[in-house]
């Protein structure tokens, strides 16, 4: 078997959240708000005015949960929604009444793909970095090269887990749980709001991270 390149594997990453979202997107809206915590706090983390324009781009968007809650807090805010699953944005789209509310693109997040180099004002990642593997650091990476000097990098997701058992079947879901986005968030990004929050007892930790591109 020979090495995969880094577009193959971009590629078959796609492929496997597509997959997994066909059906999945569905459901999305009337499960998720039972475990992933967090995404309201971090918008509202955001330093910018009710007024104040600005430019958001959230990768992995999903079927748009919080491109409507930016809209609500931030009425100038120019959003762009980026996600691989079409089935998704489907269903993100229709949250919205008029096209030009939002840009969404039907893409992975990479090189070569837009002309945001140094221009974004925030990347918010809400539960998808921990999906994205092994690609993820190199997201991070890359949401750095397009935020302008001083932008902010916008982070939720799970954490970790102490319990064998729990990171096994978050693994089936195609979730790593190992503490691993952390500290590249903060070897990258000076940090503003940074928070780890426990769910349900402890079954498992969350993330709230803000950093500011310096």
């Amino acid at each position: 078997m020979g090495i995969m390149t880094n577009q193959e594997e971009h590629q078959q990453q796609a492929t496997r959240i597509q997959q997994y979202y066909a059906f999945q997107s569905r459901i999305y809206d009337l499960t998720r708000w039972s475990f992933l915590f967090g995404r309201s706090a971090i918008l509202n983390e955001l330093p910018f005015e009710h007024e104040e324009p600005f430019h958001l781009l959230e990768v992995g968007c999903g079927t748009g949960h919080n491109l409507v809650r930016a809209r609500h807090l931030f009425s100038e805010v120019k959003l762009t929604g980026m996600d691989v699953s079409g089935d998704m944005l489907a269903r993100a789209k229709r949250r919205f009444s008029s096209s030009e509310e939002v840009v969404f693109l039907e893409q992975a997040y990479g090189n070569n793909c837009y002309t945001w180099t140094g221009k974004l004002d925030v990347v918010l990642f809400s539960y998808a970095l921990t999906m994205i593997n092994p690609q993820w650091e190199t997201l991070i990476h890359q949401a750095y090269k397009d935020l302008r000097p001083g932008g902010y990098i916008a982070v939720v997701d799970f954490h970790d887990s102490s319990w064998t058992f729990f990171k096994k079947h978050m693994a089936g879901h195609h979730v790593r749980m190992d503490s691993h986005v952390l500290p590249v968030l903060k070897d990258n990004f000076y940090p503003v709001r940074e928070d780890i929050k426990s769910a349900y007892l402890g079954l498992w930790k969350y993330l709230l991270f803000v950093g500011r591109k310096v």
